[in-house]
C-alpha cells in the first residue's frame, strides 16, 4: 500500500498509547526535511529506533498545505530533490509531482511504518538526569494526549506557520465587500471566473498563481509595493536530456546535473556580490523582449535591493510575462492607502476596483515549530542562544535543527545536515556519551553576536519581521550559519566534533 493510501491513518503505533513511547531518535515533521532525515537515519544508523511525528494528516509539508492554483517549486528538482533519489521529469515541478516523488521515497524505503500523522507537539522538556526529551503530544484526530520520550530530537518541521499566512494591517480592510483570500489559506473553491482580481504581492507565490488563474478571470492586476527579480528559463534541462539520450544511468545523470546546477548557482551568487549591477542588467535584459513594447521594466521589475538580497523568483517559460503581453495581466507598483468597499485606493490617488483580492503577502516564521521548550525545568528562549553551525544551539542538549539555504535548494542542506547528525550520533556511541551540547568557552564567551541572518546579506520581509525571535550567530566558525552550499559541502563532512565546541557527557 502506498504512503498516500495510508495518509489518513496513524501509522507506526507499536505500544499502548496510554504509556510513554520511547525511541532513540524522534524526527519532527514529515515534509521534505523529515522524510530525508528518516531515510538517512535508516541507512546510516540502522540500529537506532525512530519515529516521525507530523501534525498534518499526511506527508509533504508545504506541498500538502499549499492548495492555491498552479503551486509549483521555485527550485529545480535536481537539487530540491534528494541526492539519493534521481529526479526524472522537468526541473520545475508541480506540488502533485513533488508529493508523488516523496511518496515513492517513503514506499521504496519502508518509512511509512515510522510516521505518525495528526500528532502535534505542544511541549518538549529535556532532563539531564534522565538524558532524554519528553514530548507532550496531541492526537488531532481524537484529541488524545500522548507522551513520547526520545534520546535525540531532530527538528525538521520547516520554518513558517502552515495554518495561516501573513497579512499586513491595512486601513479599511474590513470595508471591502468582495472576496479576500490568502494563498496559504486557499479554500476548496474561489469564484474568480470573469471577475476583476487584484493579487497583492510580487514574489514566487504571486508569480505562480497569476498565470494559473489569468485565463479564467476578466483581468488580473498584480499590485506590488516593490518589485521582485525574475529569472526566466525553459522548463527543461538540456544536460539531463542529453545524458538520458546517451543512456547514462539515472543515478549518474542526477548527480552530474546536481553538480552543474550547484556550480551555476555559486557563479550567480558570486556575481551578485562582486558585480551586482551587471547581474541586475542581465536579469532585466532577459525579460525585456518578453514584455509589451514600451513597458516600464525599470519601474516594475528592478528592485531597490541588489540581486539575491532577496530570492530571485524562477519563471519557467516566462508564463507571467506571457499573460502581461497578452493583456490578461497588468502590473501596478504603488503603496496601498486603504481598502474601500469596491477595491483598493493607492497612495498615488488611483483606485483599483476588484471583485476578488488575493493577498500573496508572505508568511510568518515559526521558531522550531512554536513548541514550548524547556531544559531541566527552565524555559528556553531560542533568541538567547547561539547557533552551532546553524544546526544546534548553546545550552540545548541532543537537538538538531534543519534550516535550508536561501539562495539554493533547501534539500541540499537537509542532506548535509542528515550526514552530520548521523555522524554525530555515531561519535556519541564511540565515545560513550549520552549527551551533547554546544557550549561557548574561553574567549568565545565574549564573542560579538549577530542576528541569525545578516540583513545586508538576505532580507525578505518574513525574515526581518522575525529576527528578534531567532537564535544568534557568532563572528566566526563554528558559531555561524553558513549560507552557501559550496562552502558547507566541504566544511560539514570534515567538521571536527572534538574541537571543544561540543560538550560530550
Amino acid at each position: 500500500m502506498s504512503a498516500i493510501a495510508l495518509n489518513l491513518e496513524t501509522t507506526g503505533s507499536r505500544e499502548d498509547s496510554a504509556n510513554p513511547l520511547h525511541v532513540d531518535v524522534l524526527i519532527v515533521g514529515a515534509g521534505i526535511s523529515g522524510i530525508g532525515a528518516a531515510y538517512h537515519l535508516s541507512q546510516q544508523c540502522p540500529d537506532r529506533s525512530f519515529t516521525v511525528l507530523e501534525a498534518q494528516e499526511t506527508f509533504g509539508g508545504t506541498w500538502w498545505t499549499h492548495r492555491y492554483p498552479g503551486v509549483r517549486s521555485d527550485s529545480d528538482l535536481f537539487t530540491f530533490g534528494y541526492r539519493f533519489k534521481p529526479w526524472l521529469s522537468a526541473p520545475i515541478a508541480s506540488a502533485e509531482e513533488i508529493l508523488k516523488y516523496l511518496d515513492d521515497v517513503i514506499e521504496e524505503n519502508d518509512l511509512g511504518a515510522h510516521i505518525r500523522y495528526r500528532h502535534r507537539i505542544t511541549n518538549a522538556s529535556w532532563s539531564t538526569d534522565l538524558r532524554r526529551w519528553t514530548l507532550s503530544v496531541t492526537r488531532e484526530d481524537t484529541g488524545e494526549q500522548l507522551t513520547f520520550t526520545t534520546n535525540f530530537l531532530w527538528m525538521c518541521q520547516g520554518y513558517y506557520r502552515h495554518n495561516h499566512g501573513y497579512t499586513p494591517d491595512w486601513e479599511g480592510f474590513e470595508d471591502f465587500q468582495g472576496t479576500v483570500v490568502h494563498p496559504q489559506e486557499w479554500p476548496e473553491h474561489v469564484d474568480y471566473a470573469d471577475k476583476k482580481v487584484v493579487v497583492i504581492g510580487s514574489g514566487a507565490t504571486a508569480a505562480t498563481l497569476i498565470p494559473a488563474i489569468a485565463a479564467d478571470t476578466a483581468h488580473v492586476t498584480m499590485l506590488q509595493r516593490s518589485p521582485t527579480f525574475f529569472f526566466v528559463r525553459p522548463n527543461v534541462n538540456e544536460l539531463a536530456d542529453m545524458l538520458r539520450q546517451l543512456d547514462i544511468p539515472d543515478e549518474w545523470t542526477h548527480e552530474i546535473v546536481r553538480r552543474k546546477i550547484a556550480q551555476d548557482m555559486d557563479a550567480i551568487t558570486k556575481m551578485s556580490f562582486d558585480t551586482p549591477e551587471f547581474l541586475r542588467q542581465f536579469l532585466l535584459d532577459t525579460i525585456r523582449p518578453l514584455l509589451p513594447d514600451g513597458f516600464d521594466v525599470e519601474r516594475h521589475f528592478s528592485p531597490t535591493y541588489r540581486p539575491w538580497q532577496q530570492r530571485i523568483a524562477v519563471l519557467p517559460e516566462g508564463d507571467l510575462f506571457t499573460c502581461i503581453r497578452e493583456g490578461k495581466v497588468s502590473v501596478v507598483t504603488d503603496q496601498i492607502e486603504k481598502f474601500t468597499e469596491r477595491g483598493i485606493q493607492l497612495a498615488s490617488g488611483e483606485t483599483l476596483e476588484a471583485d476578488v483580492i488575493i493577498t500573496a503577502t508572505g508568511f510568518d516564521m515559526s521558531v522550531l515549530g512554536d513548541i514550548q521548550f524547556s531544559v531541566d525545568d527552565k524555559p528556553v528562549d531560542f533568541a538567547e542562544t547561539v547557533t552551532y553551525r546553524g544546526i544546534m544551539f548553546t545550552g540545548i542538549p541532543n537537538l538538531a535543527y534543519v534550516f535550508g539555504y536561501f539562495r539554493a535548494s533547501w534539500t541540499l542542506r537537509a542532506d548535509l545536515i542528515s550526514d552530520f547528525v548521523c555522524r554525530l550520533l555515531g561519535h556519541m556511541d564511540e565515545s560513550g556519551a549520552t549527551m551533547v551540547t554546544p557550549e561557548l568557552g574561553g574567549e568565545e564567551a565574549d564573542m560579538a553576536l549577530v542576528p541569525w541572518v545578516d540583513p545586508e546579506n538576505f532580507n525578505p520581509g518574513y525574515l526581518t519581521r522575525s529576527l528578534h525571535l531567532m537564535p544568534k550567530q557568532g563572528a566566526r566558525d563554528p558559531w555561524r550559519l553558513q549560507h552557501e552550499y559550496s562552502v558547507e559541502k566541504e566544511q560539514l563532512p570534515r567538521a571536527d566534533l572534538d574541537d571543544g565546541a561540543l560538550a560530550f557527557k
